[in-house]
């Protein structure tokens, strides 16, 4: 199969797009999610000016930017319709009122951003996340039920759905139409310390290079070799051991996915 391998550039945030660009194709990534987030290059307040420079920057060292992870304000539209981003990935946070009211909440978020993705041409994309977000694949689909598939998609992700307890082989098929981005991370569970007086429950996720955690990366693209997906696959390059650069650790990974991806 034939993927647009991508990375998510979170861990060089601060770096200038001609900077970026070369260390993305240096890697050996065609295709770039950006953060536009406060603590980033680009901002939300500064999209509108810099983005569309940014990722000309990017387009000149040949690397494509799939998505931006911000929020849903309109400036991020505008700016990504200017510089021609097609998808602006978001999570459904949890607050303290409760699962429910959280979903509720998270819609009437989405359903008020949708004149936004149809008047700008962008689209909004869903990932499941562990901890205080919907966590699962299927949780976001059914947020998602109703919405217009041309304007919301699901960002599928390999650890936050193993995290879930989820299987790719079920998962992937069932929010296929509404497919728009796979991310490729893994992890494992690990004690937390110090245990505490609680009975069970003393675990956290800690996220690992591809091949040692519980998502099986050979499944997932076997799977999309099955759907005939050909859309971004961005490796998100989050490794909770700093021990190894991020960067030597993507390329090992980079070259594993592509190696399963080309057995699929």
């Amino acid at each position: 199969m034939t993927f647009l391998w991508s990375v998510f550039t979170k861990p060089w945030s601060t770096l200038p797009g001609d900077a970026l660009g070369r260390l993305v194709s240096g890697l050996g990534f065609t295709g770039a999610e950006i953060p536009v987030r406060d603590t980033a290059y680009v901002t939300p307040g500064e999209a509108g000016r810099l983005l569309p420079e940014f990722t000309a920057r990017l387009r000149a060292e040949g690397v494509e930017v799939i998505s931006v992870a911000s929020d849903l304000r309109e400036p991020v539209f505008a700016a990504c319709r200017e510089a021609g981003v097609p998808m602006i990935r978001v999570m459904a946070e949890l607050g303290p009122d409760g699962y429910a009211a959280s979903v509720r909440r998270a819609r009437r978020r989405l359903e008020d951003a949708a004149p936004l993705a149809e008047g700008y041409g962008v689209q909004i994309g869903v990932q499941p996340h562990h901890g205080r977000y919907v966590s699962s694949a299927l949780g976001v689909l059914d947020l998602l039920d109703g919405l217009p598939v041309g304007h919301f998609r699901v960002v599928w992700d390999a650890a936050h759905d193993a995290l879930a307890g989820d299987d790719p082989r079920i998962t992937l098929p069932l929010v296929a139409e509404r497919l728009g981005i796979v991310n490729l991370k893994n992890a494992i569970h690990v004690r937390t310390e110090p245990a505490g007086e609680a009975v069970g429950g003393h675990w956290k996720p800690w996220f690992v290079p591809g091949s040692e955690g519980l998502a099986d990366w050979s499944a997932v693209l076997g799977q999309l070799a099955e759907l005939g997906f050909t859309g971004p696959v961005c490796l998100s390059g989050q490794y909770s051991d700093p021990g190894v650069p991020v960067e030597k650790r993507l390329v090992a990974d980079l070259a594993a996915a592509r190696g399963a991806a080309g057995a699929a």
